[in-house]
């Protein structure tokens, strides 16, 4: 008879209770780190060791300033599109090296709205004790206000503050999968405008920003991209330069962009890099977002990036 009773018993009455809605939620993530179709092949050129679940891993072996096989190039390329950040510790390249290395992957583009160092396709940022923290601190994909945004970037650290200073990426393939039904379906074929002026009107003059105007207009890129290499789905917007969702109605348009906006937050979407003077990072820009925590003042730190150019998304 308790068996009995126990099982009809009235299911407790609890208080209301509601969690606002579009937010992010605990629970179990799906880590897909390549499509469910890639083979795994081992490496024989440098070690792979892996920082994070879906993405990141640094590469042991190699000098970076030593010219690359089409062999070596391939695995690295294969690498890339597998864990889409690829660290190197203690490379100490020249800016003609670095620029070498990243040629391997295509034409260099030159960014007007940033400060130049060695040549006009090597961006500096040079964070010094008075300087104010701008650009990097928010999660964004470089330059999608291009037509083409850039395939990838080298990065590496000249000076590095004695703590602080980190970066983190987000793999976006990762962001799309754990999204819920219904917003996958809202978003399905939806496009975007992207345009440099609210990534940049925060810390440059209307004198300084209406020169470029004519230079980058809008642009609209899909709100979920294919990866060109891998065929992987993608979400393709940034709080930087993702303004509207075209076809939607503003309030519909900011809730749902602040919802693609958090997914990058999510920590198991994520891998972090503590920078060593000389260390390069490589990342698949079309793949991830990435965020320099800005934590280092009174500090500098000095940076030098080379950007590859881009394909059209779709």
């Amino acid at each position: 008879m308790t068996a009995i009773a126990d099982s009809v018993r009235p299911t407790p009455a609890l208080r209301p209770h509601r969690i606002p809605a579009d937010g992010l939620y605990e629970g179990t993530r799906v880590l897909r780190r390549t499509p469910d179709d890639w083979q795994d092949r081992p490496y024989d050129l440098f070690d792979v060791h892996p920082l994070g679940r879906t993405l990141g891993a640094e590469i042991h072996g190699l000098d970076l300033s030593r010219p690359l096989s089409p062999a070596l190039r391939a695995q690295l390329n294969r690498a890339l599109l597998e864990w889409k950040v690829l660290f190197f510790r203690d490379q100490q390249l020249t800016a003609a090296a670095q620029r070498a290395f990243a040629a391997h992957w295509g034409e260099l583009e030159t960014n007007p709205l940033l400060a130049s160092g060695d040549a006009t396709d090597v961006v500096r940022f040079d964070k010094s004790a008075d300087a104010v923290p701008t650009f990097e601190n928010v999660w964004h994909t470089d330059v999608t206000f291009r037509a083409r945004p850039a395939m990838g970037a080298v990065l590496q650290l000249r000076e590095v503050p004695p703590s602080g200073g980190d970066t983190l990426w987000a793999d976006m393939a990762a962001a799309y999968d754990n999204l819920p039904a219904e917003i996958k379906e809202r978003i399905e074929g939806a496009r975007a405008v992207h345009d440099y002026l609210p990534g940049f009107a925060r810390f440059y003059t209307p004198e300084q920003l209406a020169p470029f105007q004519e230079v980058f207009p809008p642009v609209e890129h899909p709100v979920v991209r294919r990866h060109p290499e891998t065929g992987r789905r993608m979400l393709f917007v940034n709080a930087s330069f993702t303004t509207r969702i075209t076809g939607f109605p503003e309030e519909e348009s900011d809730r749902v962009l602040r919802l693609l906006f958090q997914q990058a937050h999510v920590p198991e979407f994520q891998v972090r890099f503590d920078w060593r003077p000389g260390d390069i990072a490589f990342w698949d820009n079309r793949a991830t977002q990435h965020y320099a925590v800005a934590d280092y003042a009174p500090h500098r730190r000095v940076a030098e990036r080379v950007a590859i150019a881009g394909d059209r998304p779709y």
